[in-house]
């Protein structure tokens, strides 16, 4: 099975063009480099599904935070 965690791009932190760039995404405060070459419509403030290193989707924030606290519950570490 495979798992999207949600998290906020924090900052773009490389730009090649427009579609090959590399962002900081924050997990409940945890900073990770991210591929953003899959959303390339992506913003600084948005909210990402991120899968192995990769954002795949961008999502609003009600979600992000709602799944956040699934995976709380679950006693899942991001």
């Amino acid at each position: 099975m495979c798992l999207a965690v949600p998290g906020r791009l924090e900052k773009i932190t490389d730009e090649l063009d427009e579609t090959f760039r590399i962002g900081n995404v924050s997990f409940d405060g945890i900073i990770k480099e991210v591929n953003l070459a899959l959303v390339p419509e992506a913003v600084e403030g948005d909210y990402l599904l991120v899968h192995v290193g990769a954002a795949i989707g961008i999502i609003d924030e009600d979600e992000a935070k709602r799944t956040m606290e699934i995976l709380k519950e679950m006693g899942e570490e991001i």
